[in-house]
């Protein structure tokens, strides 16, 4: 049975939205990963516009959205935890797909996982993610003021800051701690010398106006990553998969009805 609204439930302490319920074991899963004090909310476009072609499940990380947990510092520690998962839910032929954080997860689990990954998906992210100590002092100063200086930060300036309030909302409840955790496993996160062992086909998406994430981050994983198509989504910035929602998810589709 195909549900036409998304579907909301938990495997253990992990909520989640899939955009088709039971999952279709004939089909690949692509599993949504959020970035640091986000939720999946960040993917709703794509959890609902891909649900006629493929199974598609957003999580919430531990300690974020409605999942339980508490949050960490390590990114290696969450790949486990998206692992777990995907491993209770038996979710059928996984295709991790993470932005920024969730990105390096994404990475991590290419890297190390065990649940037989056969694609995944690079959405403004980096082999290695540095943090700017300026975002450390904003959380630690005024963690609300950190959210709210997210809308000029995240986005390009040509995007509607509308589109991105659903996201700076579950932002905004994410206690300042586990979003302090989240940007210290993104500067400690490190796998450059190690992108030649995927094997599997990637997609890496970068936006033209990403400014924590710059194109170059994206152009260096096509580049040491030995399969991967890059595509570049225009007129976007740190949260393309909302200010470009039909972009990203049209790249998203070709790239995993194409394996």
């Amino acid at each position: 049975m195909l549900f036409i609204t998304m579907h909301e439930s938990r495997a253990g302490d992990t909520a989640f939205v899939a955009g088709r319920w039971p999952l279709d074991p004939d089909l690949p899963t692509v599993v949504f990963i959020h970035g640091s004090g986000g939720s999946s909310v960040l993917w709703h476009a794509q959890v609902e516009a891909l649900a006629g072609d493929m199974n598609t499940v957003a999580l919430d990380l531990p300690g974020h959205g409605a999942s339980g947990g508490q949050g960490t510092d390590s990114v290696t520690a969450y790949a486990a935890s998206v692992e777990s998962f995907i491993l209770d839910l038996e979710v059928p032929r996984p295709v991790p797909c993470g932005l920024s954080l969730g990105g390096a997860v994404a990475l991590q689990l290419l890297l190390e996982g065990k649940a037989n990954y056969k694609a995944g998906i690079l959405v403004n992210t980096g082999a290695r993610l540095r943090v700017m100590p300026l975002i450390f002092e904003a959380i630690e100063r005024d963690y609300l003021s950190y959210v709210a200086g997210s809308r000029s930060m995240s986005i390009s300036p040509k995007t509607d800051p509308r589109r991105i309030e659903p996201l700076l909302e579950s932002m905004a409840e994410c206690p300042p701690e586990v979003t302090l955790g989240d940007f210290r496993a993104c500067d400690t996160f490190d796998v450059m010398e190690r992108l030649g062992e995927i094997s599997v086909p990637v997609l890496v998406l970068a936006a033209s106006d990403d400014r924590l994430t710059p194109v170059k981050y994206g152009e260096y994983l096509a580049e040491h990553i030995p399969n991967t198509r890059l595509v570049h989504i225009e007129d976007a910035g740190h949260l393309s998969p909302m200010e470009r929602p039909e972009e990203v998810t049209r790249a998203i589709r070709d790239f995993v009805l194409s394996l």
